[in-house]
């Protein structure tokens, strides 16, 4: 959704801008071609493949870009480390990269057999084989079921446990045909995704702990703002959308006093206004030009003074 998110976030000329998830560096080009001639931009990603895919992306723009290994959720340390104060819009693209998807060797995805991995960076600890083949049922099942919102998370988690004692778990393909076997055949009819979909996001939120990050960044990122910037979020499930609009609307909220009270006591004041009351969806000629965008929502706000 290149143009509505340039809409929403606004670049400027002069301007500096921080992408929290720089992926090929698509956006960024965006946003230095919109913020030209002098405009700038620090994008962060904890995958190297990215940043070098990244640098290449974005040579033309020389000093006018600067690129840094690291979880968007330590931007505060990366802006204290280039002795930046504030920024003037924030972008994050949530969620696995389609280079990334593309990979069969970074196993995000049963389309192609590939190793059990699903790391976005050597920051995360764990591969989601060391998952599936050590923890136990019950912590499966919760982590199927949170993460994944997997009706049959108790089902495929006993299905995994019986299965690795045979044989422990290393392809894509494995996991994903003993999770459809697990799956009810008559449920499995009527499912539009591949029924391992769910339990293939689980793990990857888990083992990368994509809402930890994702909740720790929402809690501070005003605070790295300028007044009048935006901070612009594009979510790709639920489970990243509800910690979104929650974030929002709780840094737009003013006063928590309660009605009653004829004078306010709390002083609390609003933090930033909502940009997009519904959220952007994606429209139906971009759906068809790229089916993976067809769950993008973003949302925006700006930060008051």
């Amino acid at each position: 959704m290149p143009d509505e998110v340039l809409e929403l976030l606004n670049p400027q000329p002069g301007g500096l801008y921080l992408d929290g998830t720089l992926g090929g560096g698509g956006h960024a080009g965006l946003i230095l071609a919109a913020s030209a001639p002098d405009g700038k931009l620090i994008g962060l990603d904890r995958d190297p493949e990215a940043l070098a895919a990244a640098k290449r992306k974005l040579e033309p723009f020389g000093d006018r870009v600067v690129l840094v290994q690291a979880n968007f959720s330590e931007m505060h340390q990366v802006l204290d480390d280039q002795g930046i104060a504030g920024v003037d819009g924030i972008l994050l693209d949530l969620g696995v990269s389609s280079r990334q998807l593309d990979t069969p060797e970074r196993g995000f995805s049963f389309r192609d057999d590939g190793p059990l991995d699903m790391r976005m960076g050597p920051d995360a600890e764990l591969t989601a084989a060391d998952i599936v083949n050590s923890f136990k049922p019950d912590e499966l099942r919760n982590i199927f079921r949170e993460f994944g919102e997997e009706r049959f998370a108790g089902r495929i988690a006993r299905k995994i446990a019986e299965r690795r004692v045979e044989e422990p778990f290393s392809s894509t393909a494995d996991l994903a045909h003993v999770v459809k076997m697990a799956i009810p055949a008559k449920h499995g009819k009527k499912q539009k995704i591949h029924p391992a979909t769910k339990v293939f996001q689980a793990l990857r939120i888990y083992v990368n702990d994509e809402l930890g990050h994702l909740s720790r960044t929402l809690e501070g990122a005003l605070e790295v703002l300028n007044p009048g910037a935006r901070f612009v979020v594009i979510s790709f499930h639920s489970l990243e959308d509800r910690l979104v609009k929650r974030a929002f609307r709780q840094a737009a909220k003013g006063c928590i006093c309660p009605p009653r009270m004829p004078i306010c006591s709390c002083g609390r004041k609003s933090q930033a206004e909502i940009v997009t009351r519904k959220g952007v969806r994606p429209t139906a000629e971009e759906v068809a030009q790229n089916s993976r965008a067809r769950s993008a929502v973003v949302r925006a706000i700006t930060r008051l003074p």
